[in-house]
């Protein structure tokens, strides 16, 4: 019993006509006999009663034609699902970002990239977001969440998906709340060794006429929590650090409404961007 002859079975209970029958599956009607006379054998019961004047269904025939009916629209699902994975996207896409991204962007992220795309697998990559655009270039991954620069590389691509402030912090035992409490000439300040937050910060001192009593330079923002935790001074971090640090309760915020914020996004090599799998991410994003 195959699915060709459930279909010319189907299609005889319906038109109830042999001649019609074969005509419209493009079948002799010879063929078409055979086909009803070796499904009634395997069944083992008469299918249809049929004469000179007209064909037409047994008790059996209807049971038969409920069964077959149902697998043919299973197989007929199955082949639109078939159809359906061989069109979808799959293969391997690695991205790369800070912890902080994996834990504040990048689950939405995800979540909606696999809703769509569930036979494409991520490979995450976490590490120093001073690194996304080099980590692009070199293929150490094909997509990172990287930060956009006046300098940004001609080579690569950027898309954004957000903007994050910078958010000032102290020390919780120095007491500071506002930015007219603290003296630059001898508050210490904790700054990035690289990355934009340097540019930022410097550009923001350098509009204030601000020289900065540095105290340390250190490597990522978390550092920059952590010393600031341990007294070690002031320093500017992006919101979405401190909202996720395990420190943040050691620190007090202090509102500076003047400093430029991040502009968060996708950054991929130009050349590229219309590769299926890391399109159908940058595609994601713009919807």
């Amino acid at each position: 019993m195959g699915f060709r002859s459930l279909q010319l079975f189907n299609h005889l209970a319906s038109s109830l006509h042999f001649g019609d029958t074969a005509q419209a599956m493009y079948v002799s009607a010879s063929t078409l006999s055979r086909t009803i006379q070796r499904l009634e054998e395997e069944c083992g019961a008469v299918l249809f009663l049929r004469d000179n004047r007209k064909v037409s269904l047994t008790h059996s025939g209807h049971k038969m034609l409920a069964f077959s009916s149902q697998v043919l629209k299973d197989w007929q699902g199955l082949q639109a699902e078939l159809r359906q994975d061989s069109q979808d996207l799959q293969g391997e896409l690695s991205l790369f970002c800070s912890v902080t991204a994996s834990q504040s962007h990048l689950p939405d992220l995800l979540r909606r990239f696999r809703e769509q795309h569930p036979g494409v697998d991520i490979r995450l990559i976490t590490g120093d977001p001073a690194l996304a655009n080099d980590n692009v270039k070199q293929q150490k991954c094909d997509v990172s969440i990287a930060i956009n620069t006046p300098d940004f590389p001609t080579d690569l691509s950027f898309s954004r998906i957000d903007y994050v402030p910078l958010t000032l912090i102290a020390p919780r035992d120095w007491r500071i709340t506002q930015l007219s409490q603290l003296d630059w000439r001898k508050h210490p300040v904790v700054m990035p060794e690289i990355g934009p937050t340097r540019r930022i910060v410097y550009h923001w001192f350098a509009e204030h006429g601000i020289r900065p009593n540095i105290y340390a330079s250190v490597g990522g923002n978390e550092a920059i929590v952590s010393m600031v935790a341990f007294e070690c001074g002031v320093g500017f971090v992006p919101t979405v650090v401190l909202d996720h640090s395990s420190m943040a309760s050691q620190v007090t915020r202090i509102v500076v409404e003047d400093i430029e914020s991040y502009e968060l996004g996708l950054c991929c090599l130009q050349s590229r961007r219309h590769e299926p799998l890391i399109n159908a991410l940058l595609q994601l994003e713009l919807s």
